[in-house]
Formats: C-alpha cells, structure tokens, sequence
C-alpha cells in the first residue's frame, strides 16, 4: 500500500519550552520494570524477564503465562510479541499466538485495528474485523504498508510513528481496510512516541528526555510543537490514559505523573 507524505515540517515547535503542569511521583514498585503500558482504563507492565504484569490497586500481579517482551493495550483488546518476533492476544486467561507476521511491536490503540513493524521496520496492519474475531491459535492474514518506522502509536485520531531519520509521522488508518491517508512529518528527534486515547502525545527522545505534543487546535490537529516535562532521570517507555502518564525511567523506577 503506498502512502502519500506531506513534507509539514513545523516551523513552530516549541522543544525549548519547559512545562510546569506535571506532578511526578514514584508508582508501584515492580522488579525489573523494563516496558509500562497504559489504555481502556487498564495499566499493564513487562519486566526483564519478559513477564507481564497487571497493576490492581498499588499491586501487581503476572498476567498469563507466556513470556511477553512487548505489550500493548487498547480498544483491540491485549497484545503482545515474544522474544522470538512471534504476535499473541491475550484471550480467556493467557496469550495465544497467532502467525502470518513476525513483528517486533504491536500496537493495539487504534480502532479496532492493530498494527505492528517488523524487524526492519516494515508497518503491518490487521483489520479490525479480523484483530476480533481471532479467539484461537492460527493464521492471519496482515495487510502491508509502505512506509518504515522504528515506533508506533495509535488512537482514535490516527498513528504516531518514529521514522528513521527520528522525526514523527503521522498517518491516519482505517480500521476495516487498513488503508492509510497521506502522512505528515513533524519534527522531532524522537525514539519514542506515545498516543493516548484523548488525543495527548508524548515522546522520548535518545537522550531519554520527556516532552508533550502542544499547540493542537482545529488549524493544527496535529499541534505545533513540542514541550519538555522536566523529569530527575532519563525515560525509556512511556504510556498514558485516563489523564495519568506513567513512566519508567533508567534506573527501572516506575514513575506516575498528572496534571
């Protein structure tokens, strides 16, 4: 599937301004905390030793029992991908796997749909009615894309994704087709992005500093710029719903942050 992209560098982004808006604080201590994922109310976590966790008050508690080390969640229900590239959904108490695709991410935000990339960095995508109706271990058909990403993110507005050269491109997919629009780049650098489902963004970048997509109105729905959240230590994942953005930092502190 080719995608069109719109060149829309903004000349306006705003990566010098600090905000003030967020209170961090320490979460739920969990050993090893290596990936955090947030969305539809539910706040999950892998370890390094590719385990997956649910969060339950301030505990935590393993969530099936295939080892997972990438998870996400959203309007798709849970996914994951294994060390060995293979892609699984969680049903009925633990992951099933299911082929047609080795993907290194999945991300299951969108509506309905779920995309993934490969090892190089290759997008898929699985329609919504097929991403649904998959309850047993078996074959799916994935639908290409034309365009390489090193991270995904997904909500109802469209896809966040990193590209090689570190800067976001956005694209908006359909959920029952898998056909995307033109893409637009915006500037970065960034090695993470994070698409909650009310439309915030945020994204890492390699030096592992945290910063907000601002400035989205109707003349800019895909906003103007971006703005730093000012942190103690580097972040490597990120995820937030439901107004909270949880964190995990370089030292494997998970970090819970509002407004």
């Amino acid at each position: 599937m080719l995608i069109r992209i719109c060149l829309c560098f903004s000349s306006l982004n705003t990566a010098g301004v600090i905000s003030s808006d967020w209170d961090c604080s320490p979460g739920p201590e969990l050993s090893g905390a290596s990936q955090v994922q947030a969305g539809q109310g539910q706040v999950l976590m892998t370890n390094d030793d590719q385990e997956v966790f649910f969060l339950s008050g301030s505990t935590w508690t393993r969530l099936g029992s295939v080892n997972i080390k990438q998870v996400s969640v959203g309007p798709a229900g849970i996914w994951g991908v294994d060390a060995s590239e293979m892609v699984y959904k969680y049903i009925a108490g633990d992951f099933i796997s299911l082929s047609g695709e080795i993907l290194t991410q999945v991300e299951a935000g969108g509506e309905g749909q779920v995309v993934g990339v490969t090892s190089s960095g290759a997008l898929r995508c699985l329609k919504r009615g097929i991403a649904s109706a998959f309850n047993r271990v078996g074959a799916t058909k994935w639908t290409k894309m034309d365009v390489e990403v090193q991270d995904i993110s997904c909500n109802s507005h469209g896809c966040w994704t990193v590209i090689p050269s570190q800067n976001v491109f956005f694209i908006k997919v359909k959920s029952d087709s898998c056909e995307a629009s033109a893409g637009t780049v915006l500037t970065g650098p960034a090695v993470i992005v994070d698409a909650g489902a009310d439309g915030s963004v945020f994204m890492i970048n390699a030096e592992g500093d945290l910063y907000e997509r601002t400035g989205f109105s109707q003349d800019f729905p895909v906003g103007t710029g971006w703005t730093l959240i000012p942190v103690a230590n580097k972040m490597k994942s990120i995820s937030y719903d439901q107004g909270v953005l949880w964190g995990i930092d370089d030292m494997g502190t998970l970090l819970k942050c509002s407004k």
